[in-house]
């Protein structure tokens, strides 16, 4: 029978780049956290869900201009422990505030992935850190609209409550195809099929799908919407226009709500834009990272 947790020797035995990753305890989390690269420390968070294995293929391009840091969230992967907190938003941020900080590696980049965006988000609002720029891949940065803002927390919370529900997910995942089929029809996206055979063997762990179901439940994207016209540095947000999970209609209006925003859309991509085209939103994120500068300069003239 299989253990709750991902397991580092089986699970992880030829995980994409191993040979970068290393175990970090930070707080009351032991991080599993891969670093590369060389330049301004630029961390990567993934999304509710995924691991480090989501940047396969983005992350050792931009290790050619940045140090890479690039962590499984609290609660997914391989990452174990609880921060204080929980898997709230401001928790989560104040974990990786530490697992940072641990490394003597305080963020210049950030770049979030769907949930991933709100943490980097919360991070710089809730001063964990102070990067020069901030980049949304797809970012789940606003409540869901109208009916689905009261069903969608609800249904998270009752599958929270109920410790059948992570073994329940664990096989369904176990069923061949089923994992390849719920990423297209979820997400809008085609992704190899190494990164196919990652996330499986995720959903496979219940420990990894109750960290997911624990992260939705203590999700607050309304206070986090509330608070975006605070988040004064340049953000730009990237988005697949076939993304199936986060409408385009919504990252327009949160880029209206944000002092300093701009948006790129990618035809033809869905939420998981990154892993279908990692070359492309490699080259859209360095693109980015350059003209924030320029943005910076304009915004802030010298004297």
């Amino acid at each position: 029978m299989l253990s709750d947790r991902p397991d580092w020797a089986t699970d992880g035995r030829d995980w994409p780049h191993r040979d970068a990753s290393r175990f970090v305890d930070a707080g009351r989390v032991r991080f599993h956290v891969q670093v590369m690269g060389s330049g301004p420390p630029l961390l990567l968070i993934h999304g509710t869900g995924a691991a480090t294995h989501s940047w396969r293929d983005v992350a050792p391009l931009l290790a050619e201009h940045f140090t890479v840091i690039a962590p499984d969230l609290p609660g997914h992967g391989f990452t174990t422990g609880r921060p204080a907190g929980g898997l709230a938003m401001p928790a989560m941020a104040q974990a990786l505030a530490a697992l940072t900080a641990t490394l003597g590696l305080p963020p210049e980049i950030i770049i979030g992935h769907s949930a991933g965006a709100a943490i980097a988000a919360r991070m710089v609002l809730d001063g964990a850190a102070s990067p020069r720029a901030l980049i949304g891949l797809n970012p789940a940065l606003m409540p869901f609209p109208g009916l689905a803002a009261r069903i969608f927390p609800t249904l998270a919370k009752l599958l929270f409550v109920n410790p059948f529900a992570p073994h329940i997910f664990a096989r369904i995942a176990a069923t061949p195809g089923e994992v390849e089929r719920f990423l297209t029809r979820s997400t809008g996206s085609r992704i190899d099929a190494v990164g196919v055979d990652c996330y499986a063997r995720l959903f496979r762990r219940a420990g990894h799908c109750a960290g997911a179901i624990t992260m939705m439940a203590e999700w607050d994207l309304d206070a986090l919407y509330a608070d975006l016209p605070r988040l004064a540095l340049p953000v730009t947000l990237i988005h697949g226009a076939a993304d199936a999970a986060v409408p385009a209609d919504g990252v327009r209006h949160i880029a209206e709500r944000l002092p300093d925003a701009r948006v790129e859309m990618l035809p033809d991509l869905g939420h998981l834009a990154h892993e279908e085209a990692p070359a492309l939103v490699a080259e859209r994120i360095l693109e980015a990272v350059q003209t924030a500068g320029q943005r910076s300069e304009v915004s802030s003239p010298r004297a």
